[in-house]
């Protein structure tokens, strides 16, 4: 897997870990791989799955249950959140790109407005 090197790679892990709930390819409550497998799997250092793990566990995005493993929240609201918080970041980049070609708000808009109605 190739990873951004300007971003942490437990960081760009955990996105796509997030992303994977969010689209519904890992299910609420779902048991996820485990910490090994997963490193495997991105092709990282043991050390870097398991800081993804545990910060993906701090933000209540899964759980761990000792001797049985990591499951998806099943939390709704914390995937609502979630899902807020990813389209949030794609609207601010998008944003960013678009004033940095020198489009205002307005522009912006009517530029959406005309792709949606597409």
């Amino acid at each position: 897997m190739k990873f951004n090197p300007t971003i942490p790679i437990y960081l760009q892990i955990m996105n796509i870990i997030k992303g994977d709930i969010v689209t519904g390819v890992l299910a609420r409550g779902e048991r996820i791989e485990s910490v090994r497998s997963l490193s495997e799997k991105f092709g990282v250092n043991l050390n870097t799955m398991q800081r993804a793990c545990s910060e993906l566990e701090r933000e209540q995005v899964i759980t761990t249950q000792r001797g049985v493993g990591s499951f998806v929240t099943e939390d709704e609201a914390v995937i609502s959140k979630l899902k807020h918080e990813m389209s949030t970041e794609m609207v601010m980049g998008f944003l960013q790109g678009m004033y940095s070609l020198g489009f205002k708000k307005t522009e912006i808009v009517e530029i959406i407005r005309k792709v949606i109605e597409l």
